[in-house]
C-alpha cells in the first residue's frame, strides 16, 4: 500500500485530494508542524531506532532521570533560599536555635527545613539525587570503561561523559557549600587554603574567588557567586552536554554484548517507540519514587544540628561527601611538606595533592586516545569486550578503583581511628604505603582472575558445562558428566578478538644498514606488548580443535567454533 503525503512536509493524509471529510484538529496542526520543521521524516527515522537490552545499559537511565529530579527539586528550592551572607537574627520554628546570630543563607535554610511545607522532603530529595547521579555517572562510565565501548567512534562521547563528571562534582560541591552551615564553611575553608598553596598567584587567585579575606572581611560574595554557578552556569552546560550526549547515542546507535546474529553493523533490540520510551517512563517513576522513599525515611545533612558557620569552630567528624573525599584523603595522607623558594614558601603538603587530583580525573578522560595510539585500532567498534577478555585494561581499572577507595578511606581516617581504637598516626602511615603497593598488586590479582576465567571458557567450550552428574566408567574411574554448550553459547565464548602486539620491525633493512626506529615507535610497541603479548590472553579454541575432541569429521578452516 503506497503512502500518501500532501503539503510541503509530507504527513500521511494530512491535506490534498482523495481525502475523506475534512482532517482533525491535530492533523492540520502536525500538518504545519511538519511543512516548517520536518519532525515527521524526523519521527519516521528515529522513533523507531532499535536499542538493545541488558540491565547495564540502566546505569545511563539511572543517570538521566536523578539529573531530571535534580532540576525539578532544584527549581522549586530557589524559590525559597536566599543566596546572601548579610547577618541576621534567627526567629523561626527551630528553638535550639532562636536568637543565635547567622547568614541569611543558613536561616533560609533553615525556614526551608521547617517553615515551607515539604520544604525539608525536597530538599533531602534534591541531595539523594545529587549522590544517585554522581554514583550513576561514576558506574555508568566505569561500565563504558571495562566493556570498551569508548572506542571509535565514541570517544567524544566518553569526552562528555567524563566533562559532565568533573561539572557534575563541582556543582555538587558549590550546593554543598550554600547552606553556610559550620560542615560547609569547614568545607570552604578547606577550598581557600587549597587555592592559597598555589605559588606566586595563589593569593590573587583566592581573593578573585572569595571576594576578600574568607570569612571576615569583604569575603559576603562567594554564597552569591557559588549560587549563581549552582544554579545557572553549571546546570545549563550539563543540561547542553545531556542533549549532545543523546543525539550522538541516536547517532553512532547504541552498543550490544556480542551473540548470535550481532554483528558490528546491526542492533538487534526494541524500538525506540513505543517499548523503550515505555520502559524509560517507567523506569523515571521508579528512580523518583526510590529517591522519594529514601528521603523520606533516611535524614541527610541535618544543618541545624550543625549551627551556623564559625572560623573559630569544627564539627566533629566532618567529612565532605563521597564523592570528594577522596580529594580530601590525598590532602590528609600527604606529608606537611614545606619548602621556600625565592622568598615563596611552597605548602607542597596542599599543593602536590590538588594538581595529582586533576591529573588522576585526566588520565580517565584520555585513556580512549591513548588505547586507540597504542593498538594502532582505526576500525569502529559496536560490540562490547567482556572484560575478562581484556586482563590488561580491567586490571587498570581494578587498580584505579583500589586507589580511589585508599584515598576515600583517608579521607575519613580520624573517624575510622575513633570507631575501631587505633592510632590515627598508624593509619595515616598504612596509606601512605598502601597508595603505592595496594594497587600494583590488585592490578596482577585482577589480571590473573581474568585468565582464569579466560581458562574456563576455553574449557567449557571444549568440554562443555558441568552437570554435577558422577559416572563410574567400565575401568573403574569416576568421572563427571559434561553437558555440551548450544553453538550460541559457544559462539558467545568465542566472538572476540584477541589481537596481536604491534612491533617496530626487523633491527636492519635488506641492506644489512641499521634501521632508525623513532623512539615514539619503541614506546608504542612496548606498551603494546603490554596490552596484547605473551601473557595477557588464553589462545581461544579452533574448530578443529572441537571436532578432533568430539570426534568429528575433520576438514574446514581454522575458524572459532
Amino acid at each position: 500500500m503506497s503512502e500518501t503525503t500532501t503539503g510541503t512536509g509530507g504527513v500521511p493524509g494530512a491535506g490534498g485530494g482523495g481525502r475523506r471529510g475534512r482532517a482533525s484538529t491535530g492533523e492540520r496542526m502536525a500538518d504545519w508542524a511538519d511543512g516548517r520543521l520536518g519532525i515527521y521524516g524526523l519521527g519516521r527515522k528515529y522513533l523507531r531506532k532499535v536499542f538493545p537490552d541488558h540491565w547495564s545499559f540502566l546505569l545511563g537511565e539511572v543517570c538521566l532521570w536523578s539529573f531530571v529530579v535534580l532540576i525539578l527539586t532544584g527549581v522549586y528550592l530557589t524559590l525559597f533560599f536566599q543566596p546572601s551572607m548579610g547577618e541576621v537574627v534567627y526567629h523561626g520554628s527551630y528553638v535550639p536555635l532562636k536568637g543565635v546570630r547567622m547568614s541569611e543563607a543558613y536561616a533560609s535554610t533553615l525556614d526551608i527545613s521547617f517553615d515551607v511545607r515539604g520544604g525539608l522532603l525536597v530538599r533531602q530529595i534534591h541531595h539523594w539525587a545529587a549522590l544517585v547521579f554522581i554514583a550513576g555517572l561514576f558506574v555508568h562510565m566505569m561500565r563504558h570503561f571495562f566493556t570498551g565501548s569508548f572506542r571509535k567512534p565514541r570517544e567524544v562521547n566518553w569526552l562528555i561523559g567524563w566533562t559532565l563528571l568533573m561539572l557534575a562534582i563541582f556543582e555538587g560541591l558549590f550546593g554543598y557549600s550554600l547552606p553556610d552551615d559550620l560542615l560547609s564553611g569547614t568545607g570552604l575553608r578547606l577550598v581557600q587554603a587549597a587555592t592559597l598553596s598555589v605559588p606566586v598567584v595563589g593569593t590573587y587567585l583566592s581573593f578573585f574567588l572569595f571576594g576578600g579575606e574568607f570569612p571576615t572581611g569583604d569575603s559576603g560574595e562567594i554564597i552569591p557567586r557559588l549560587y549563581a554557578a549552582h544554579i545557572l552556569l553549571i546546570p545549563g552546560l550539563m543540561l547542553a552536554l545531556v542533549v549532545v550526549h543523546l543525539i550522538l547515542v541516536f547517532y553512532h546507535k547504541h552498543t550490544q554484548w556480542p551473540g548470535p546474529g550481532k554483528t558490528e553493523r546491526n542492533v538487534v533490540g526494541a524500538p525506540f517507540m513505543p517499548i523503550y520510551m515505555a520502559k524509560a517512563g517507567g523506569f523515571f517513576m521508579l528512580v523518583f519514587g526510590v529517591l522519594s522513599i529514601i528521603a523520606a525515611t533516611v535524614s541527610i545533612n541535618p544543618v541545624w544540628a550543625y549551627g551556623p558557620y564559625r572560623p573559630d569552630q569544627v564539627s566533629t567528624n566532618a567529612q565532605p561527601d563521597w564523592y570528594l573525599g577522596f580529594a580530601e584523603g590525598m590532602v590528609r595522607i600527604m606529608p606537611a611538606w614545606e619548602i621556600g623558594i625565592a622568598g615563596h614558601t611552597l605548602a607542597l603538603g596542599l599543593f602536590i595533592p590538588i594538581v595529582a587530583f586533576p591529573l588522576m580525573l585526566v588520565l580517565i578522560g584520555v585513556y580512549p586516545f591513548l588505547e586507540a595510539w597504542i593498538t594502532g585500532d582505526r576500525r569502529e567498534h559496536h560490540l562490547l569486550d567482556r572484560p575478562r577478555n581484556q586482563p590488561v585494561r580491567t586490571g587498570l581499572g581494578a587498580a584505579w578503583i583500589a586507589l580511589y577507595l585508599l584515598f576515600l578511606l583517608g579521607g575519613g581516617n580520624d573517624v575510622a581511628a575513633a570507631k575501631l581504637h587505633l592510632s590515627i598516626n598508624a593509619i595515616t602511615w598504612t596509606l601512605r604505603i598502601a597508595v603505592f603497593v595496594v594497587p600494583v598488586l590488585v592490578f596482577l590479582v585482577t589480571k590473573r582472575v581474568c585468565l582464569g576465567l579466560q581458562r574456563r571458557d576455553r574449557e567449557k567450550v571444549l568440554h562443555g558445562r558441568e552437570t554435577g552428574v558422577i559416572k563410574r566408567l567400565p575401568h573403574g574411574e569416576y568421572a563427571e558428566a559434561h553437558a555440551p554448550l548450544t553453538a550460541a553459547e559457544r559462539h558467545t565464548l568465542t566472538a572476540h578478538e584477541q589481537p596481536r602486539p604491534l612491533e617496530t620491525g626487523p633491527a636492519h633493512d635488506e641492506h644489512g644498514v641499521e634501521r632508525r626506529i623513532p623512539r615514539a615507535a619503541r614506546v608504542r610497541s612496548l606498551l603494546s606488548r603490554g596490552l596484547y603479548g605473551k601473557g595477557t590472553h588464553i589462545p581461544k579454541p579452533t574448530a578443529t580443535e572441537y571436532r578432533e575432541l568430539h570426534g568429528a569429521e575433520k576438514g574446514g578452516g581454522e575458524k572459532e567454533p
